[in-house]
Formats: C-alpha cells, structure tokens, sequence
C-alpha cells in the first residue's frame, strides 16, 4: 500500500512538471478557413556584399561562350539544343564573390555593380553586356546563389547558422528548420535582423498573425539573423502558478512518505 501511494505520488508530480513545460500558442490564429491572404509569390533574393554567385554563359554556338565562362574546356548540350561551356567545373566551383564595393570581376566585362539587384536583374545585366559588346546575339544566362545563409537564435530548438538550398526561405520555415520554437518562446517577440543600405535594422514579428505574409522579412534575405526573444524578463502568471504548485506537491509527496516510513 505505501509503495504504491509513493508511486501515485510521484506519477502526478512528474505529470505536473510535464505540464508546467507545454507550449500554450498556436501559429497565425486569426487565420480563416476559405479566406486568401496574399504574399509575394514572385519574390527574389537580393545580392550582399560577400555573396557568392554562379553563373553561366551558353549560347548556341560553345566557342562564343568558353571565354565567358571561368575554367572553362568542356561543352554540354541541354536538351533545347543549347550549348554551354565549362565542363565538368561548370562556370566556376567556387563563384564570384562580391567584393566589398558590391562588384565582381566577370571575364572579358570587367566589373559588374550586382550589390542590391535581384538575382533576374543581375542575370539582364550580364544579358545586356554581352548583347551591347556585340559578343553574342542571343545569349543564355543563369545566375544562382552558392552561399545564402541565415542565424537563428534564442528561445528555438536549436541556434545556429543554417545553409539554404537556392535563396527562397520562409520565416516560419527557418523556425522549423531549428527545431520550431521552444515553450519559453515569446511568440510575439520574434525579431529579424537584417542589413539595409549599409545600416542594421530590426522587424518584429507577432507569429499569432497573418500580418506576418505581408512583412518585408516573410522571406528572408541572405545573412538575416532571427532572433526569438525568451520569457526571461517577466514569467506570466500561469509559468509562475505550475512552479508554485510543483513545488507544494513535491514538499506534501516528502511529508507524506516520511510519516509513512515512520509509522
């Protein structure tokens, strides 16, 4: 009999604490069945100063392409019957990096101010360049990201700097990406840091909205660090009350299993 009221006792205690750790919100709540909420579905990363970008020339004719292309010596023929240069290396392993005045240096161009544009515009202006030079008429051009990054820290399940596959990345899906947010998170308090025209600058983020597909920062730009501000200024009245109450159960449990043992 007093194995097991220990036993029971300890069971609610353990559940208790459990409870005391739950995460009590929930992710746009004044979101509506059947209603739309319109986002930037046509939205483009913008190139920062130390990114990293692959590009490649083609055109029909390989010979035009190999001088615009970095290691080139290899020719490939896509299935539209275009024919790029570079081989096995592609147009370069490691990029073009762009330099702190927001420049590459691109073969045979020279340089090229990319700092700020999209990824389509750097891809026209690399088209235009090498129309105006009279390299090529009709020239193919992709521009990729090699590098895009982004932190997340704070109050998530796991900080650190994560890596992204392209350059389009939600704010929710960079929580999930570390470990969705913890039960100590403030989840009106979700900040990104993001450099603007020289300058950081700071969004806040109520998670609890749908105002939230309309922010600058939904998707998240190259280098943005998220912060998910903790509840460790002021513990809200319920965090406060599980505490109070384990801690009574736990000295009630103790009472009970001393006078137990003594009888």
């Amino acid at each position: 009999m007093r194995k097991k009221l220990l036993f029971l006792s300890m069971l609610v205690l353990l559940l208790l604490t459990s409870c005391a750790s739950r995460k009590d919100f929930v992710y746009l709540q004044d979101m509506k069945m059947g209603e739309s909420y319109p986002f930037d579905a046509k939205y483009e990363a913008v190139v920062h100063r130390d990114d990293r970008l692959k590009i490649v020339v083609s055109c029909k004719n390989p010979e035009l392409a190999i001088p615009f292309n970095i290691h080139g010596g290899g020719v490939r023929v896509a299935a539209d019957g275009s024919v790029s240069a570079g081989g096995g290396t592609s147009a370069s392993a490691d990029g073009y990096r762009v330099d702190v005045d927001g420049n590459i240096d691109f073969p045979i161009l020279g340089k090229l101010h990319v700092e700020g544009l999209k990824v389509s515009e750097v891809t026209e202006l690399v088209k235009n360049r090498l129309v105006q030079g009279n390299y090529m008429k009709d020239p193919l051009v992709s521009v990729e990201f090699l590098n895009f990054k982004y932190t997340v820290l704070g109050a998530v399940g796991r900080n650190g700097t994560f890596s992204v596959d392209g350059d389009r990345i939600t704010l929710l899906e960079a929580i999930a990406n570390a470990g969705d947010l913890s039960a100590k998170a403030r989840i009106d308090r979700v900040a990104v840091i993001r450099e603007v025209g020289g300058e950081r600058k700071l969004f806040l983020h109520d998670l609890r909205s749908t105002d939230l597909f309309t922010s600058p920062c939904y998707y998240l730009q190259q280098n943005d660090i998220v912060y998910v501000e903790p509840k460790y200024r002021k513990k809200d009245n319920e965090d406060r009350g599980w505490q109070v109450v384990t801690v009574l159960l736990s000295a009630v449990t103790t009472v009970c299993s001393l006078i137990w043992a003594i009888r």
